[in-house]
């Protein structure tokens, strides 16, 4: 369950105006990344307020899913998917325990969400089960930096949980990435760009197994 405390409120409010730059700059290519050459039924794992529902290409048979379990965040994703005029169901399930059949989707999106998931092994664990045998996992994520930067983000993170929606800057997400059985790895880049201690970033692609 997400904490529905004034800081959460906050957050959810002005992170589409603190982020507005940077959407329109350096992160309209990673977003546009995620979304090449969609499968047919895809999910927007933790879709915050919609920043990837732009990007989502419709038509056709084309099946859009997205989860964000924060109240505060979801109702400004409903708000931008009525703006946008897409046709997307959005549940308020976590990542740790999403609401679909096995085999489901083609293609899974995360963008800046895992910084955020309490248990990473068990959001992983259910995205290898809606995914569909050879189906992919796209991430564009935020990690933990190493030398000065990544002692400053150890020290910063408790307060920055607090009031950046749970976010811990110091989430080795890589790790637990590469980690899993589920997966090959496809391709994954370090990105050297943000601003400390939001730095540096990763993105890539992990596709899930046709086999035991």
């Amino acid at each position: 369950m997400v904490s529905d405390t004034p800081e959460h409120r906050f957050f959810a409010a002005i992170y589409d105006p603190a982020t507005a730059v940077a959407e329109r700059t350096v992160l309209r290519p990673h977003r546009e990344y995620l979304v090449e050459e969609l499968g047919e039924s895809v999910l927007d794992l933790g879709a915050g307020t919609g920043g990837m529902f732009p990007y989502l290409p419709t038509g056709g048979e084309r099946r859009l899913h997205a989860v964000e379990p924060d109240p505060h965040m979801r109702r400004q994703a409903l708000a931008k998917a009525a703006e946008l005029n897409l046709d997307i169901d959005i549940s308020d399930a976590s990542a740790e325990s999403l609401p679909y059949a096995a085999d489901r989707f083609d293609t899974v999106i995360a963008s800046m969400v895992f910084c955020t998931i309490p248990d990473i092994e068990t959001a992983l664990t259910e995205v290898s089960r809606v995914l569909k045998p050879g189906g992919e996992f796209r991430f564009f994520e935020h990690v933990h930096a190493d030398g000065w930067r990544g002692r400053v983000q150890t020290l910063a993170t408790p307060i920055w949980r607090r009031l950046a929606g749970g976010c811990h800057l110091n989430r080795r997400t890589v790790s637990h990435l590469t980690a899993s059985r589920s997966f090959d790895v496809v391709e994954i880049d370090r990105l050297d760009f943000g601003v400390t201690p939001v730095w540096p970033f990763v993105r890539g692609r992990l596709r899930k197994r046709r086999g035991p």
